[in-house]
Parts: structure tokens; C-alpha cells; sequence
């Protein structure tokens, strides 16, 4: 039973994931410490251990948020009638995670060698390839001709490095989501 007033614990670990994100952004992954997000927060030390031990549990929740979202996608095509609608469908919930996380992979991609040398992140970003696997299958057919596969992917991997190339540069958010879809949905028309 929640307290009256209290905040769901996922505000918090939302709050923490966006303040950390912040300093990291900054100062820079190795240069922020957990004190200093604590101290942003207005929480102490201790309160933000009961969340996160390390930067890289921060780190690895970003992760965990962005793959649970990618199974939900998955998991709801799997369960519809192969066909446009359900293509069509699959994309436009890719692209929306895609562009919701967008800031994450910049954050990781400007400290890439800190990012580098942390083995868990290495392995939960190769988890990411039976994922786009999964993906291409409910998009072009797992037994699809090649070409159908190889444009499912293309169209994958051509939104998801079109939101993060454009993220924060566009003004208008649901144009870019726009065009993207456009040109995701027309590789494999």
C-alpha cells in the first residue's frame, strides 16, 4: 500500500535517470559523480543507493527501459495478422522509442570510451541484434526472400539513426516522426 502522498518509486527512478542524464551531459560520464546527483535530486546518498548502487546500474536502466519497450513492440506484433497494417504499426512504435531515446544514445555515443569499457553495456547493446532480428521477421516474414529482409533492416536501422541524427535539431517533433515513417514505410512498400 502506497503512502499518502508519497511518489510512485518509478517517478523517482525516472527523476534520477533524467538528473543523471543532465550531469552527464554536462560534465561528462566519468566526471559525475553519484553525490552530485544526489545533490541535484535533493535527496541524500543513501536514498539514491536504494535505487541505483552505481552510475552504471543508471546506465544499464536506460538500457533495460529502451529493450522493454522493444519487447512490448514485439510482443504486440507477434500477436497480430502479418500484414501493412501490422508493418506499418511496428514502425510507427519503433519510431516513437526511438525518439524518446534519442538523448540516451547521444549521452552514450559522446562517452563512448567510458561506455566502451563497461562489459555489461557491451553485452545488453548485442542483446539488441535477436531484437532487430525479431523485428525484420514481423516486417518482411521470417521465411521472406532476402530482399525483403535486408529492406525491413535497412528501414530499421535508417529510422533509428535518423532520430538520433536529428534529435534536438528539429523544432518540429511530429514532422520529423513524419518524414521518418514516410521513408521507413516506403523501404518496404
Amino acid at each position: 500500500m502506497q503512502r499518502t502522498g508519497a511518489a510512485p518509486r518509478t517517478d523517482t527512478r525516472s527523476r534520477v535517470q533524467k538528473v543523471a542524464l543532465e550531469l552527464f551531459a554536462e560534465q561528462g560520464y566519468e566526471k559525475t559523480s553519484l553525490r552530485e546527483i544526489a545533490e541535484r535530486l535533493g535527496v541524500t546518498k543513501a536514498a539514491l543507493y536504494y535505487h541505483f548502487r552505481s552510475k552504471e546500474d543508471i546506465v544499464h536502466s536506460f538500457t533495460d527501459d529502451y529493450f522493454d519497450a522493444i519487447d512490448a513492440v514485439i510482443d504486440w506484433g507477434k500477436a497480430q495478422p502479418p500484414g501493412d497494417a501490422t508493418r506499418r504499426e511496428i514502425f510507427d512504435r519503433y519510431i516513437t522509442i526511438v525518439l524518446a531515446g534519442a538523448e540516451v544514445f547521444r549521452f552514450i555515443e559522446q562517452n563512448r570510451a567510458s561506455m566502451q569499457s563497461m562489459d555489461s553495456v557491451k553485452e545488453r547493446f548485442g542483446r539488441f541484434r535477436s531484437r532487430l532480428d525479431t523485428m525484420v521477421d514481423l516486417i518482411a516474414g521470417p521465411d521472406g526472400p532476402l530482399r525483403d529482409r535486408v529492406r525491413a533492416a535497412a528501414a530499421l536501422f535508417a529510422a533509428s539513426t535518423t532520430c538520433m541524427h536529428f534529435w534536438g535539431t528539429e523544432t518540429d517533433v511530429d514532422d520529423l516522426r513524419a518524414i521518418i515513417f514516410e521513408i521507413a514505410t516506403d523501404l518496404t512498400s
